[in-house]
């Protein structure tokens, strides 16, 4: 990431499937207008799991939350804000950001991106970086969180949960 500075960074190491959807729900109660998450990770990770999870807990209530891998962005109107779901691994370029709007992010939205590191230097500097790796088995993944400034006061309490 560049930009801003970072404030903090947080591994959590060895977490199962109801440890990683516990994160993101609680990600998902501390999400802002203006926030930005990446999702960084290889195929198979657990990116899409992982905002489904978030997506599903901010809207307080089953919700369909397709991989937006095809249609690229996917929209939620959730309690409090709107959240742009966005896949960047199918993009032609980083200039094709602009055109999908996700190179800011807009009053009283936030935006959720799987593969960031496709949209090169194009998305908003800033927000927050998690990168899920491998864990101890394959039931398991490893997160390695990187926060901006503005995650300071929020990370301790979404990471120590």
């Amino acid at each position: 990431m560049s930009g801003s500075g970072h404030a903090c960074a947080v591994v959590l190491r060895d977490l199962d499937l109801p440890a990683l959807e516990g994160f993101a729900r609680r990600l998902a109660g501390a999400l802002q207008s203006g926030d930005l998450v990446r999702l960084e990770g290889g195929l198979g990770a657990g990116k899409t799991t992982f905002a489904r999870a978030l997506i599903q807990s901010r809207a307080g209530r089953p919700v369909e939350v397709p991989s937006p891998t095809f249609t690229l962005v996917q929209d939620y109107e959730l309690p409090g804000l709107t959240l742009r779901h966005a896949d960047l691994y199918r993009i032609g370029g980083a200039d094709e950001l602009v055109d999908l709007g996700l190179d800011a992010v807009e009053p009283g939205a936030a935006l959720l991106v799987e593969w960031p590191e496709h949209g090169e230097d194009r998305l908003p500097e800033g927000g927050l970086l998690i990168r899920i790796g491998p864990g101890a088995d394959e039931d398991r993944r490893t997160l390695e969180i990187v926060a901006g400034a503005e995650w300071a006061g929020r990370l301790p309490a979404i990471a120590g949960g």
